[in-house]
């Protein structure tokens, strides 16, 4: 719903090769590995004047279900719109014909669709904001579910893989009556896969209170029969993902500008931290995405902390759609590469039966809904923790080694690879050899430096580690003394 750095010792960089996707009409053939695939399945004009708002899931069957507003306008509610959904039963190679979940004659809407699967009964879900008379800033308080001044809390949910749906209203569970607008924030929610809150069901909204507007999360623990709402995070609150992190914990991830905005909650998203801005995270506030890429992974796999994000990577413009990739819990964001670098808005990501990735976004000035794949090859980049430890001191006119400790983060064993020192103008190196390593074992290099007569002050080093064709950087200050 559109709505009026001093270097740390540790890091984990990784330099990648951005590449665009080209999206058509056309089905997508069987996928290669290192491969993106895209293709329009909504475009501006057919079947509906406009198109906005991707939702994305995938059913525990294993079938691809997009959902997207459909509007007489690009404006939002109140308006006669409706959610619309298409599905796919071959990983998104090909597409149903589009069909209506929920349309009603005018003045009724219902727009911005997010999508959520409970893997234990198999049920999905699809929340959506319901107007009559008024929309996110003009709702009233309260919580009457047929007064046409509030905007509705409403979902359909569907017990037959999408194919057929079933409404519902419960604004009076979740609506806090002090409350103005509120409304589903788009996309997918989750399922708590693991600890305490296993099998919690969790749904982002944005409400507005006393003039400001805030996130919070909606939750049932008895797959959907009821639900509650937690405490409000913000002010600055707006479209918001959650994510269940390794150590159980939930992380909300805010739109807001020039950085996406972070909060943390330890009881299942009933109270969350105060909102922290992430630096590694542009964003020009707009809908973006985060996602676990294997949220049943034990906590001592590898993968149970990667953590895979999409949004458009600019400070200033819905353009430059990236999809990047934590290895730490979303400590750092060091694998990225772009998907689309022109005219790019809201995407949601999903994860595939066979781990590749689905993406659904919207592209070229809203004129199209677009579905892309691809997987981690695609992706590129390599999960490593790098350290770099200089001498107690280092001296200008004097050869010296620097210890650099590279950890595999991946869940592969990586081959024998290369250390490579940047430095300062002046300095001479040379590359050395690092040996292979399993998931989560590291080793200790030390990488020679000669420092020229004359250098003092402080001074960045980078070292780049290369295996197996991928490659990670970290970066250190250093001070150099006369």
């Amino acid at each position: 719903m559109q709505r009026r750095v001093t270097l740390a010792m540790l890091s984990a960089a990784v330099m990648v090769a951005t590449a665009a996707g080209t999206a058509t009409g056309a089905p997508t053939a069987a996928a290669a590995a290192g491969e993106l695939t895209s293709q329009d399945i909504a475009t501006q004009g057919a079947g509906s004047p406009y198109y906005r708002i991707p939702a994305l899931t995938t059913s525990v069957k294993g079938t691809l279900l997009a959902a997207y507003d459909s509007r007489p306008t690009l404006g939002d509610l109140p308006g006669n719109l409706g959610i619309v959904l298409r599905r796919s039963t071959d990983g998104g190679a090909t597409w149903q014909a589009q069909q209506v979940v929920r349309k009603e004659a005018a003045p009724k809407g219902f727009g911005d669709p997010s999508l959520l699967v409970d893997r234990t009964t198999g049920r999905i879900f699809v929340f959506y904001a319901g107007s009559v008379n008024q929309g996110f800033f003009g709702s009233g308080t309260g919580n009457d579910e047929s007064d046409p001044n509030v905007l509705q809390a409403d979902y359909s949910y569907s017990d037959d893989d999408g194919v057929t749906w079933t409404h519902r209203r419960i604004t009076q569970q979740i609506k806090n009556p002090a409350w103005g607008g509120m409304f589903a924030a788009s996309g997918e929610g989750i399922q708590v896969r693991n600890g305490a809150y296993k099998g919690r069901l969790i749904q982002q909204y944005a409400i507005r209170n006393n003039g400001a507007n805030y996130a919070v999360s909606a939750y049932s623990d008895d797959h959907g029969a009821t639900w509650r709402t937690g405490n409000p995070v913000g002010p600055g609150g707006d479209e918001n993902k959650t994510v269940e992190l390794s150590d159980g914990r939930i992380m909300l991830n805010n739109r807001s500008a020039p950085y996406r905005t972070i909060a943390y909650s330890t009881d299942g998203g009933v109270n969350y931290t105060p909102f922290a801005q992430d630096t590694a995270l542009r964003d020009p506030a707009n809908n973006g995405s985060v996602m676990r890429y294997a949220p049943d992974a034990t906590a001592s796999d590898p993968k149970a902390s990667w953590l895979l994000f999409s949004n458009t990577d600019s400070s200033s413009s819905r353009s430059n759609l990236t999809v990047k990739m934590s290895c730490d819990n979303g400590r750092t964001w060091p694998i990225r590469k772009v998907v689309d670098p022109g005219s790019t808005a809201y995407s949601t990501l999903t994860r595939l039966p066979d781990g590749r990735l689905g993406l659904l976004y919207e592209r070229d000035d809203y004129t199209h809904i677009t579905y892309s794949s691809f997987d981690l090859q695609w992706l590129g980049g390599t999960c490593a923790d790098i350290t770099i430890t200089p001498p107690a001191t280092m001296k200008a006119g004097t050869t010296t080694e620097v210890t650099v400790r590279v950890v595999n983060r991946m869940d592969v064993t990586r081959s024998a690879g290369t250390l490579d020192l940047t430095v300062p103008g002046g300095w001479t190196t040379e590359q050395v050899a690092f040996p292979a390593t399993r998931p989560g074992e590291g080793a200790n290099i030390k990488v020679p430096v000669t420092i020229p007569a004359g250098a003092s002050g402080n001074a960045e080093l980078t070292v780049t580690y290369k295996a197996d064709g991928k490659q990670a950087s970290g970066s250190r200050t250093v001070t150099v003394t006369p």
